[in-house]
């Protein structure tokens, strides 16, 4: 299958992008500069992976199943960065594509365990030379050493914002959930209404 030609509004969106970093906010902060990074490695890949109907979803997955077999679905949502539920969603249509099995164990009846089927597991030889190919566009022009030196920026970085997880913690801190936040979008609407109201 051919590789689908990028819709001009996407091209007239990148360059906004580009002008945007280059003009407009030339020293803005680093979040919203891996942020835009991320978008563009993310769509690479998706545009490559849909021409092999795998989502970007389910290559998450795939990804973490090809370095071990085996694990609860626990342990995936945990090394995905993802809720259980929606674990659950993509594991049932992975299987629903032939790609795992879910399983439990003989000795532990209380843990569905994932497992690869050959199918999924002959993924990993079409799929990750994808995964590789947008890693070469993204770091074309740039030096090894300039690679090197933004890994290892970013690995500092990655270990930062882990000590300050663990930090918030201790403080008691947490991400409400969906549910929580709509609440508190809704009571700070009734106390504008009821401010405009007196």
């Amino acid at each position: 299958m051919s590789r689908a030609r990028r819709p001009r509004s996407d091209a007239a969106g990148t360059e906004a992008i580009l002008r945007h970093w280059r003009e407009a906010v030339p020293n803005d902060r680093l979040a919203h500069l891996i942020k835009d990074a991320t978008r563009g490695l993310v769509r690479a890949l998706q545009m490559r992976l849909a021409e092999h109907s795998v989502s970007f979803g389910h290559w998450t997955f795939l990804r973490i199943l090809w370095e071990a077999d085996g694990l609860t679905q626990r342990e995936l949502s945990e090394q995905a960065g993802v809720m259980e539920p929606t674990t659950f969603a993509a594991l049932k249509a992975l299987e629903k594509l032939g790609y795992i099995v879910r399983r439990r164990r003989p000795d532990n009846r209380k843990n569905v365990h994932v497992f690869l089927t050959s199918r999924g597991r002959a993924l990993k030889t079409r799929l990750v030379p994808l995964a590789e190919e947008v890693n070469e566009i993204a770091v074309r022009g740039v030096s090894a050493a300039d690679v090197a030196a933004t890994r290892r920026a970013l690995l500092a970085m990655i270990e930062n914002l882990a000590r300050d997880d663990v930090e918030s913690v201790k403080r008691k801190q947490r991400i409400p959930s969906t549910r929580e936040i709509a609440r508190i979008v809704a009571d700070a609407g009734n106390g504008r209404r009821k401010r405009a109201s007196a």
